[in-house]
């Protein structure tokens, strides 16, 4: 399903309630947001889908904050009953789980764009449990894998985006980081660049570029770093692995790639100076599903595998020494936006 066929067609779920007891309970969008994690806007477009749902607007907003209307009453005074009820049947559910000694999940359905910690995860919980049923689905995009998610399709969703960006809060989904990487520069062994522990991205201003298929993130964020550099970039091609690969050993053009990336014989990557462009690993999932129960777990396997994948390349982690913001990320589960 399209993202723009869900918001034409939404339905009604608990986190929707959460959203517009927030707003009356804060009299305000603005402090809701911040109440929830979420950016003013998205929280803003969110309220508009549920209105837009239950046929008409739920509070009057001016100057002075958010005032529930009519319609907004009646869904505040059914959320008041049904979430608290929702709450009980969780914590119920745990408790009685926790009991039985069957808090793990039996079944688990990860969908992955690619990158290097997708077989660190299904290893090491095919080890953990080793009776699971554990499946995986690929795409080169967030929406795809956010919309199964949301379609109870996938459990987890494990995806890349550009710098400091989170995937959209329209898809409802919970994302954390597990680290951030910088962006190398794919080139042959002898290409002059390749004999530095880094580059600088301005010296390129010649080259040809080629990138993978995807959102286009790595594209739009590479030509944004090319401008601040002083330069726009000749030609970016879009392929997938293997063409990127060939064009590259062709010498045709010069590929962007991830530090983990295992580069041919011949082939060598170099990250690049300053780390102006960023590659920010996240796991995601729904907040009311069972996999938000075993999410912790999954994110601590999803570290683990990268701090591995990652140690392949000793010279990348002594450079990073010098850029506290890569690496692992340590914080709380956040709302896209």
């Amino acid at each position: 399903m399209s993202l723009r066929s869900y918001r034409h067609a939404m339905n009604l779920e608990l986190r929707h309630l959460k959203v517009v007891c927030a707003i009356a309970e804060t009299g305000s969008v603005t402090k809701a947001a911040s109440q929830l994690g979420l950016a003013q806007p998205a929280l803003t477009a969110q309220l508009q889908r549920i209105e837009r749902t239950l046929g008409g607007p739920l509070f009057e907003r001016d100057r002075r904050g958010a005032r529930p209307t009519a319609l907004g009453e009646l869904v505040l005074a059914r959320a008041r009953v049904l979430l608290p009820a929702m709450k009980g049947l969780q914590d119920e559910a745990a408790r009685m789980a926790g009991a039985s000694g069957t808090d793990a999940m039996s079944r688990y359905r990860i969908g992955a764009i690619g990158g290097p910690i997708l077989g660190g995860m299904v290893h090491r919980l095919s080890v953990a449990q080793p009776d699971a049923q554990i499946t995986t689905h690929a795409s080169y995009y967030v929406e795809d894998l956010a919309n199964m998610v949301l379609a109870g399709k996938l459990d987890y969703a494990q995806v890349g985006v550009c710098g400091d960006a989170i995937p959209s809060a329209d898809y409802g989904l919970v994302w954390q980081t597990v680290a951030v990487d910088a962006v190398c520069v794919l080139m042959p062994e002898d290409h002059p660049a390749a004999k530095d522990v880094d580059v600088d991205l301005a010296e390129l201003a010649s080259e040809q570029w080629v990138a993978g298929t995807g959102d286009g993130c790595f594209s739009d964020c590479f030509v944004a770093a090319c401008a601040r550099a002083g330069f726009t970039p000749l030609r970016m091609l879009e392929s997938d692995i293997r063409g990127c690969v060939d064009m590259v050993e062709s010498g045709l053009a010069l590929g962007l790639c991830q530090p983990t990336f295992r580069a041919p014989a011949g082939l060598a990557h170099r990250p690049l100076r300053g780390a102006p462009l960023r590659w920010r690993y996240v796991l995601g999932w729904h907040p009311d599903s069972e996999a938000a129960r075993s999410a912790p777990k999954l994110m601590e396997m999803a570290q683990e595998a990268y701090v591995e994948v990652v140690a392949r390349n000793p010279s990348y982690l002594a450079w990073r020494g010098n850029y506290s913001h890569l690496g692992i990320v340590d914080g709380l589960a956040l709302h896209g936006r």
